[in-house]
């Protein structure tokens, strides 16, 4: 989907990067801003900032930042198209699309309305199943006897579908209608047509998507019927192999804990935030995907698997490693818990209690070894053959990783194990499947000031002349906090004379064409917040420039309208003195020759002297 530039600017016009923000975290009032405790990290002091005239928010603490979509993306783990529909439904406006059609965007809206009443239905259902369970003595005694309280059962939304064929038709008047066949609650007979409930007698698990909403369910028998556990089909809102059960309610607690645990069960996620890991996850009846180690690092940058003990387990975990190698980057972690044979997830931390499941989570194997050790299975490496067995296992595996420090130190290992020389190794996998298989060596840098250009007819030996050095850059403090002042309240540029604006388009770039670019916007949409003028920057050549200044704690220039218009008066005249300095020194250059420039000379400096005298604040 390709979502015009121009909507994008117009979204973020409309929307209050404090009331979505104020949807997820606790604001007060301070100043011309609002603060609160920052969403991605854990503090006990609020360091995390909004600002409603930069329509930006910005933590001190960690450093994170930016305009409302990317508050959805980071917080929610949107993507940046889920983001924009969400915020654009809010605000009441269709999302369009430069490469659909006038019937494509029919489609689309007509896709978009279905998913939303697919989501209500789902939502009805769970509601009147968390009501069956108050009344369901047998769910909730085994609620009771897995250890489970009444706070994790509402947190989760745990409920119960109750005996009998047609239950939710006492919830659904219209029972015939295809959207609960289409939310995956009805199953219609093949041959006869007859329709019934897909769950019945089962302890019921919502499973919610990064919004909230329910997409899905899971349910596991009370009795003895099979199959024991049963998810929802695969509908239009529900994908088993992109979607993790517990997600909705771990994501704060990745954060603040700064790891996801995975595990493969309903119980083991309720039974471990029962004893403090609210950060567990589950995956619905799948092997762990790419898809979920993605959507996990959206929220974290470390992810730990749990899995039992037995052969299923490392098997599972064989299948995790798999899905967690192209995402395993530098400075990201993966690591495997392997429990006891006799244990899940659920009974060990029953038994073992919050300390004993920390100790456990601390001595995870991290991904490199676990790596060798798929590697060496079934390999006996004290043989020639087992070696190389051993490393055509490994091929596969190290290929899939991005490159980077980790994957050239696995490289190492992996030869040493294999009695290769690192460069055969490499030699041997680029010869197999191509250059790109191997990351580049890098040779040694040659030494600075040791370069020698080649000697060239006609030159004396023994001579050399250094080249000639570009001139060192100047540092532009002002120019940068004038801009930064601009960009975070563009209205100022109506109150410049056309003396100073000129002075700003003049600079050297970036700073000029950005200054030029600014107040072209000006001209076109009038003042507009930084995250509106953001967005529109992109593509631009002083992009790069107005990112890095309005990036940090040093970008933060809150404060009263008046004090701030006050400063950048005082910069203007500061900076315009520089200007004038400079045309003094060419201006004495030249007198010896022209002496009528010394009248030239003396006007600039009173005119100099006049700017650098201290303005005065106005009240």
């Amino acid at each position: 989907m390709s979502i015009p530039q121009s909507f994008i600017q117009e979204l973020l016009g409309r929307v209050d990067v404090v009331e979505v923000v104020g949807r997820h975290v606790q604001l007060k009032k301070s100043g011309a801003n609002y603060m609160g405790l920052c969403p991605f990290h854990g503090e006990k002091s609020p360091s995390f900032s909004v600002s409603p005239s930069k329509q930006f928010y910005h933590c001190f603490g960690c450093g994170k930042n930016g305009n409302a979509i990317g508050f959805l993306m980071e917080h929610a783990g949107m993507g940046f198209v889920e983001a924009v529909q969400d915020l654009a439904q809010g605000a009441g406006l269709a999302v369009p699309d430069e490469r659909a059609s006038p019937a494509e965007r029919a489609r689309a809206a007509e896709q978009r309305r279905q998913l939303a009443t697919i989501t209500d239905v789902l939502e009805q259902a769970g509601k009147a199943w968390r009501a069956q369970l108050r009344k369901a003595p047998r769910a909730i005694a085994y609620f009771k006897g897995r250890g489970v309280s009444g706070q994790i059962a509402k947190r989760y939304g745990l409920g119960y579908a109750p005996e009998g064929w047609r239950g939710l038709a006492s919830v659904f008047p219209e029972y015939d209608s295809p959207l609960l066949e289409q939310a995956g609650l009805v199953i219609v007979g093949e041959d006869d047509g007859k329709r019934y409930d897909r769950f019945r007698d089962r302890v019921m698990f919502p499973i919610r998507n990064v919004k909230g909403e329910c997409i899905g369910f899971g349910g596991r028998v009370l009795g003895d019927d099979k199959p024991k556990y049963l998810n929802s089909p695969e509908t239009p809102v529900f994908h088993k192999g992109h979607e993790l059960y517990g997600l909705y309610e771990a994501r704060t607690a990745m954060r603040a804990m700064g790891y996801a645990l995975v595990t493969e069960g309903y119980m083991d996620v309720i039974a471990l935030a029962q004893h403090g890991f609210a950060n567990a996850v589950a995956t619905l009846g799948t092997a762990c995907t790419p898809e979920h180690v993605h959507k996990l690092f959206r929220f974290t940058d470390t992810v730990v698997f749990g899995f039992d003990g037995d052969a299923a387990g490392r098997r599972a975990a064989r299948k995790a490693l798999e899905g967690a190698l192209p995402y395993a980057s530098d400075t990201r972690t993966v690591k495997f818990l392997f429990l006891p044979p006799e244990h899940d997830p659920d009974s060990f931390v029953r038994e073992h209690g919050e300390d004993g499941f920390s100790r456990a989570v601390e001595g995870a194997l991290p991904l490199s070894r676990f790596l060798l050790q798929a590697a060496r299975e079934d390999c006996d490496l004290t043989s020639a053959e087992g070696r190389a067995h051993m490393l055509s296992n490994a091929r596969g595996l190290w290929e899939a990783l991005p490159d980077g420090a980790l994957k050239r130190q696995l490289l190492g290992e992996l030869a040493q194990q294999g009695q290769l020389p690192v460069a055969d190794l490499t030699a041997l996998w680029a010869q197999a499947g191509g250059d790109a298989a191997a990351p580049a060596q890098p040779g040694p840098a040659p030494a600075p000031g040791r370069q020698r250009r080649p000697w060239q007819k006609g030159e004396r030996s023994g001579r050399w002349s250094a080249p000639a050095q570009p001139p060192r850059p100047q540092p532009a403090r002002r120019i940068d906090h004038a801009a930064r002042l601009l960009l975070s309240h563009m209205q100022f540029l109506e109150a410049l004379s056309h003396e100073e604006l000129a002075m700003l388009r003049e600079q050297p770039p970036p700073h000029g064409r950005l200054m030029l670019w600014l107040e072209a916007q000006l001209h076109e949409h009038g003042p507009q917040p930084w995250a509106v003028l953001r967005e529109a920057l992109a593509g631009q050549d002083c992009q790069a420039l107005a990112e890095r200044l309005m990036t940090g704690s040093h970008a933060q220039t809150e404060g009263e309208e008046a004090e701030l218009r006050w400063e950048l008066r005082d910069l203007m005249g500061r900076m315009l003195a520089e200007a004038i300095a400079h045309e003094q020194k060419a201006l004495i250059a030249q007198a010896a020759h022209e002496p009528e420039t010394l009248e030239r000379y003396r006007q600039l400096e009173k005119r100099r002297l006049e700017l650098l005298q201290p303005q005065r604040r106005q009240p």
